[in-house]
This record gives C-alpha cells, sequence and structure tokens, in this order.
C-alpha cells in the first residue's frame, strides 16, 4: 500500500472526473473567487487564466470520465495538479490577514494537492 490513502474503488476515475467538473463549471459559474489566486506575474488579466484553468479542468474531466482517453487525460490532470500549486501559495500569502478560517481553508488547500496528484496518477496507472 505504500502509504498511498486515494480512493482505489472502481469508481476512482468518475469520482475524479466529477471533482474535475465540479471545479470546472465552479471557475465559470463565481469566478471572482479564482480570480484572486493567480499569481500576478503571470501575464494577461486574471479573469483570462480563471476562464483558461476552468476549461482545462472541463477537460481533463471530460476525458478522464471516457475510458478510451483516461490513462492520458489522469497524467494530465496530475500535471495540471502540479501546475495550479502557485495559485494556491499566491491565495495563502493573500490570505495570511484574513479572519482564521479563511486562512485555515487558504494554508489547508496547499498540502491537499499531494493526494490529488497521486490520486490522479493512480487513476492512470490503472487505465
Amino acid at each position: 500500500m505504500h502509504g498511498d490513502t486515494t480512493p482505489r474503488s472502481p469508481r476512482s476515475p468518475i469520482i475524479l472526473a466529477g471533482l474535475l467538473a465540479t471545479a470546472g463549471v465552479a471557475h465559470f459559474a463565481v469566478p471572482e473567487q479564482f480570480d484572486a489566486t493567480i499569481p500576478r506575474a503571470l501575464p494577461g488579466s486574471p479573469r483570462g487564466w480563471t476562464y483558461v484553468s476552468g476549461a482545462a479542468e472541463l477537460a481533463l474531466a471530460a476525458g478522464v470520465a471516457h475510458p478510451r482517453t483516461r490513462r492520458t487525460a489522469a497524467f494530465a490532470a496530475a500535471a495540471f495538479f502540479v501546475a495550479v500549486f502557485p495559485a494556491n501559495v499566491q491565495m495563502a500569502v493573500d490570505w495570511r490577514d484574513r479572519p482564521a478560517p479563511q486562512r485555515a481553508l487558504a494554508f489547508g488547500r496547499l498540502p491537499l494537492q499531494v493526494p490529488l496528484v497521486l490520486w490522479a496518477r493512480r487513476v492512470g496507472r490503472r487505465s
């Protein structure tokens, strides 16, 4: 088992796809929440990056959901989870002076990327 606690259910790819789809839809439904997490060093508008990342999550969700594309999409999702880590760091930095529950949310997101990456990799390996 090697200490990995990511889901092993046969439904695991569909659950991962659902998580990605939910996050992708949220980027379009409430983009303001995501705009604030876009690292300022990126060129262009934060809203543009919010929409691009939301579209990427929706595409990854579709790929993970379909058995034919699952392997590639799952590994791409793992890479995506690594790539968006700077946005989570930006959020933690920006929210360091907010009330404790918001600070806890921002800093709590940071270690959550690790199980997401491992989960996506496992889905890819098992496809």
